[in-house]
């Protein structure tokens, strides 16, 4: 596209954190690559979160004109020749997410992260957030206008990819990937399954803290294990009959759109990002917080429609395709690269206090 000649190259200092957010990274990074823009990915071990003066700060390639970071970056580790880029995945200061926090956890979001956001978007030229519920938090929390929504894209040219089903199976197949914290709704699929009975399965992905060996769930619950690479992930999606996704809050919902990309209907929460993925009643059903009932119940409907089964399949796999396409991700961040280096404004303090 015409605005890629404006970039030589994006550089990216991250935290390798382990979650969605280095899969955002590296993709969006290979994206560029293949686009003919140089990249390059500056790992920093997760201790330079929270003691970034341990760890000496990375230099920028000559090459590169552009940095890209995500908003829990400390600023120490912001290039001072670079105009940078900062994108916001999920607000940890939303007040849903309280109830779900520890101590610890509390205190160091109040009185470590939420600094380090609010100066890491003080330095930074642009700002994106992955979906609209997400730069509304941002906004309230910090004050920080305008904010970007460019949302999550799923390479639909690679493995998420939608396998022609004329029936589910039986046992009708859910699935549940994610980790197992109260903030994603675990606590409900006990109780659901119990509900559902045996005309229904879950298979599900293992917590990486291994937190689902504490709940004792039904005999029609099965463990697939810690799934990390894309090919085994969009095999599962494809193998399933519906997501099973009762997370109380998302900064995006990236889960429900590898899902739907895969041809998968969403059984979700209607609540914060989650309905800008799943359009309810045409790629899933959405349901009331902590409502086990109406949960089973939109399993039900799926299960005994298979004719709204199918059409629910084909659009899924359509929005993704229209609204959330890695390329689409990628000509987004191309266009604001290129704003951003007409008007360039390296990193530099005072902008939001």
């Amino acid at each position: 596209m015409k605005e890629a000649s404006f970039i030589s190259g994006v550089w990216f200092p991250a935290v390798r954190a382990h979650s969605g957010t280095d899969v955002f990274t590296e993709r969006l990074a290979l994206g560029l690559r293949r686009r003919g823009i140089r990249t390059e990915i500056a790992w920093l071990p997760l201790r330079a979160e929270y003691f970034p003066w341990s760890f000496r700060i990375p230099k920028p390639p000559l090459w590169a004109e552009v940095a890209h970071v995500t908003s829990w970056l400390h600023p120490r580790f912001f290039p001072d020749s670079l105009t940078v880029v900062s994108t916001v995945h999920f607000c940890v200061h939303d007040p849903i997410y309280e109830p779900h926090k520890g101590f610890l956890q509390k205190f160091y979001h109040r009185f470590w992260i939420r600094e380090v956001e609010r100066k890491n978007l003080s330095r930074s030229s642009v700002i994106t957030a992955v979906s609209t519920y997400t730069a509304n938090q941002a906004e309230r929390v910090f004050r920080a206008r305008p904010i970007r929504v460019v949302p999550n894209g799923i390479p639909l040219d690679g493995p998420f990819q939608m396998r022609p089903r004329a029936k589910p199976h039986h046992p009708f197949r859910l699935l549940y990937v994610g980790n197992w914290s109260k903030r994603k709704g675990v606590d409900l699929l006990v109780p659901l399954l119990k509900c559902l009975g045996g005309n229904y399965e879950l298979w599900f992905t293992a917590d990486r803290g291994n937190r689902h060996l504490a709940y004792r769930l039904p005999e029609n619950c099965r463990c697939v294990g810690r799934i990390n690479q894309q090919e085994e992930l969009a095999s599962i999606y494809q193998d399933a009959d519906a997501l099973l996704f009762p997370s109380r809050l998302e900064g995006y919902g990236f889960v429900a759109a590898e899902a739907m990309a895969c041809g998968l209907p969403v059984i979700a929460v209607h609540a914060t990002s989650l309905p800008e993925v799943v359009d309810n009643g045409k790629t899933g059903i959405l349901c009331r917080r902590h409502d086990v009932s109406e949960f089973a119940s939109a399993c039900e409907a799926l299960r005994g429609d298979v004719v709204r089964w199918r059409m629910m399949r084909e659009e899924s796999r359509k929005r993704v395709e229209r609204l959330f396409s890695e390329e689409t991700m990628i000509d987004n961040y191309l266009r604001l690269y290129a704003s951003a280096m007409r008007f360039r404004s390296p990193a530099r303090p005072g902008r939001y206090g």
